[in-house]
């Protein structure tokens, strides 16, 4: 019978053990730590019913208070992700940042757009402050973090801009509500407005048939569900604003008869805006068994943006 080692051995061969365990446990902390945590944040926000509930004071716009609680809600609420650093587990994911952004650019148009028109009592008006510090600062990319290696270390974050961005919308509101500052509801300022829409849908249209058409056909495309998501939040948010600039403008489409287009341009905006396929395939448009998630959205965007020509074709006449 062999004798057992003497306790010193057996106490180096333990320490040795642990030595090789260590590593192994250690990445196996720190993918629980990354995995846990990006499922814990992953949030697609894309309830239809969202503002629909939000009080304002007469005049104040309800458009203006759903594009402020739409900011809000992605940068405070459900924290904003695009712009994490790697030692952060939400840096894992992909998605929800690109979905994020997609719905601060569909509000940052409809500043520009506030900015250029529905804050203007003509177009050669002075530029309301609040609203033209929510245009520039809503435009800020979505990806900066406070500390950049770049020529400036410190700079602005991506949220603290968006923060600002919400103060001067609710800034913007409140002097509206008090009679301080103009909301034109005037046909030509919706038309204005939904032609900027439109032509914004239309270049992610043009986006979609890029990548759709000319990148299809593969097993799995990385990008392709960038491109989805970032269409997505873009869709839903002009889906919010446009329902509440609607109730804003309730007289305007109500005189020209525009109140079945309307609501059917909205429910084609609903209807792209809640496509969410578990994984985004990128396959060839005639495939049985790779559908083309790309194209699906990208339909149901064309015919949103031509129900908005609709409107601006009747505000026209």
């Amino acid at each position: 019978m062999a004798s057992e080692a003497p306790a010193p051995e057996r106490a180096a061969r333990g320490r040795r053990l642990a030595w090789l365990l260590l590593p192994a446990l250690l990445i196996g902390l720190a993918a629980l730590y990354y995995v846990v945590g990006a499922l814990w944040f992953h949030r697609i926000d894309d309830d239809p019913a969202f503002g629909e509930t939000i009080e304002v004071r007469p005049p104040a716009s309800r458009a203006v208070a759903a594009a402020a609680a739409l900011v809000r809600r992605e940068v405070e609420t459900h924290r904003w992700t695009a712009n994490d650093p790697w030692f952060q587990p939400t840096a894992l994911l992909d998605n929800m940042p690109n979905y994020q952004q997609g719905i601060v650019a569909a509000v940052a148009r409809f500043a520009v757009e506030l900015r250029d028109h529905l804050s203007r009592v003509r177009g050669t008006s002075q530029v309301d402050p609040d609203v033209e510090g929510a245009a520039g600062r809503l435009v800020y990319p979505g990806d900066v973090w406070f500390l950049e290696w770049s020529a400036t270390p410190v700079q602005p974050s991506s949220e603290s801009q968006y923060r600002r961005a919400i103060e001067d919308l609710e800034r913007y509101n409140a002097r509206l509500a008090r009679g301080e500052a103009t909301f034109e509801r005037r046909a030509d300022n919706l038309m204005a407005t939904l032609e900027r829409i439109a032509a914004d849908l239309g270049a992610a249209a043009a986006a979609v048939d890029e990548k759709a058409v000319a990148g299809s056909g593969a097993w799995y495309d990385w990008d392709a569900d960038d491109l989805f998501y970032g269409n997505k939040g873009r869709l839903y948010a002009y889906h919010v604003l446009l329902r509440e600039l609607g109730r804003d403008m309730e007289s305007v489409l109500r005189d020209r008869g525009l109140d079945r287009v309307w609501q059917q341009m909205l429910a084609s905006l609903a209807r792209a805006a809640a496509l969410q396929p578990w994984v985004v395939a990128n396959g060839t448009p005639d495939g049985q068994f790779w559908p083309n998630h790309l194209l699906a959205q990208g339909y149901l965007l064309l015919l949103a943006r031509f129900q908005l020509y609709e409107v601006v074709n009747v505000l026209q006449k």
